[in-house]
């Protein structure tokens, strides 16, 4: 039982930082390109790469919970 604690706070919290972030990205992204659509493109690449380095973190965060549920504990 502990274990599925520590998996489902592990990737719950490693989820929701980025889930933020992303949202964050995309609104103001979104209201730059509004101001200034003729650099729609160069913002759409920026913000693909924001959120990219942002979803890499809930990558980590689901890996360790992979490594929390398979490798066994040492006593």
């Amino acid at each position: 039982m502990p274990v599925q604690v520590a998996v489902g706070l592990a990737i719950g919290l490693g989820a929701i930082g980025p889930g933020i972030g992303i949202g964050l990205i995309g609104g103001q992204a979104a209201s730059a390109i509004g101001r200034n659509p003729e650099a729609a493109p160069l913002i759409q690449t920026n913000m693909i790469l924001a959120i990219v380095f942002a979803e890499a973190v809930a990558i980590y965060a689901l890996v360790v919970a992979l490594l929390i549920m398979f490798v066994p504990a040492v006593h």
